[in-house]
């Protein structure tokens, strides 16, 4: 009889799979692991939230733990998992040198969610108004420290082929420690699309994102300022509903019903909004990772707009589902068309079927992902060995890291 393997989850936040795409895809990970017969815990330090999913629901035990405190020391010794999931790099850096003290047998996964240094370093150029270069990501502080915590880890889990390259062909990444695995989601029949609100009974344009995330504050921005008064030029009727979780108020000061542009808040139900949308923008000017919104925009039978940022490694060779347009006025009127004619609109659908299905398959990487692991699980031994850069990092790191956070539970104590 084969033993019960234990996953423990380390995440950065508790799972809200309703107001981001990195919830969703945190939960994709639990289903995959739950289907494959471990057993999980999930941990975090951050504050319980209206709006995160009930985890035992799903069968996963929750826990709360704290920062810079031995007590996860007694904790983790006690649970002894087979695996460790770090979400993100910085939870990485906060837990991996207690995980690697007290369990050094338990296999090391990063779920990277999106390269962060790829993100911070197009947003940084952004602001500087110029051109995003591949040598930006060398002087960023953040590149050095999400790269030595790839390097440490057993396997890296990677969202995007564009962001693979970058960590293979630039950072000189073996590609051993990393893994490709997109958002995985089930494939779509004709019959699926037929089921869906048609052409005639959907209205209006719609956006939909976190607010907490950078990038989705600056494309309203700019879809508020540079697109929509040319959309709604051309096109006086039209109606653009933003939908987001966590608003601020300069985003509620962008209402403004006389012009067609409404801030709704968060979506109770995203899925049933964007169904129910003719086309979705999405005028992405940084960023990294995929676009969970336009993932969901294809399971919608919604076709998008969106920039080269936003369809970024998301569709391989396929068309796009819509059109991918880099500046305003083009956009504004690309916009349009998908809106008014029924033959592209029903086109771009169609594309966005065929990418779901070519691109987003849940059982092909989530089968050769659990194969992973398994042979980790067998001989992570000989895989350590091959990787010497991150047997160094772990060394030289860790002490410091180790070091700097007990100060501060020592500090903490006084």
């Amino acid at each position: 009889m084969n033993q019960i393997k234990k996953l423990l989850i380390i995440g950065f936040v508790w799972p809200e799979p309703n107001s981001s795409a990195a919830g969703g895809r945190m939960m994709q990970l639990i289903s995959i692991f739950k289907q494959n017969g471990f057993e999980i815990t999930f941990v975090s330090a951050a504050l319980d939230s209206d709006f995160m999913v009930d985890l035992s629901e799903f069968g996963v035990i929750k826990k709360s733990i704290e920062l810079n405190s031995a007590s996860f020391d007694d904790f983790i010794i006690e649970l002894s998992p087979d695996v460790v999931l770090f979400d993100r790099f910085m939870i990485e850096e906060q837990f991996g040198w207690r995980v690697t003290e007290n369990c050094p047998k338990a296999i090391r996964i990063l779920d990277t969610e999106d390269l962060h240094c790829l993100r911070t370093a197009r947003q940084k150029a952004f602001k500087e108004n110029r051109n995003f270069e591949i040598t930006d990501l060398f002087s960023e502080e953040v590149a050095k420290r999400e790269i030595a915590s790839i390097l440490r880890c057993d396997l890296s889990l990677i969202i995007s082929e564009f962001e693979m390259n970058i960590l293979q062909d630039v950072f000189r990444i073996s590609s051993d420690l990393l893994f490709y695995l997109p958002f995985l989601v089930n494939s779509m029949s004709e019959d699926d699309l037929s089921k869906l609100p048609s052409f005639e009974d959907r209205k209006n344009f719609v956006f939909i994102g976190n607010f907490l995330h950078e990038p989705n504050w600056n494309t309203v921005q700019y879809l508020k300022e540079a697109i929509w008064p040319s959309i709604k030029k051309d096109f006086p009727e039209a109606v653009l509903a933003v939908y987001g979780a966590y608003p601020s108020q300069k985003v509620l000061q962008l209402h403004q019903p006389k012009n067609g542009f409404f801030i709704m808040g968060r979506a109770d139900d995203a899925n049933e909004v964007v169904k129910n949308a003719k086309v979705v923008l999405a005028p992405i000017r940084f960023g990294a990772g995929l676009k969970g919104k336009l993932l969901e925009a294809m399971q919608c039978g919604t076709p998008s707009v969106t920039t080269s940022i936003g369809s970024e490694a998301m569709h391989g060779n396929l068309p796009w589902n819509g059109f991918v347009e880099n500046e305003a006025s083009k956009f504004a009127i690309k916009a349009i068309a998908l809106y008014q004619d029924e033959n592209v609109w029903k086109q771009a659908q169609k594309n966005g079927v065929a990418i779901i299905n070519e691109c987003y398959q849940k059982d092909i990487y989530s089968d050769k992902l659990v194969a992973l692991i398994n042979s980790l699980l067998m001989d992570s031994k000989s895989h350590r060995l091959h990787n010497f850069m991150g047997n160094l990092l772990q060394h030289h790191a860790y002490k410091s890291t180790m070091y700097m956070s007990k100060w501060i539970e020592a500090k903490n104590k006084n």
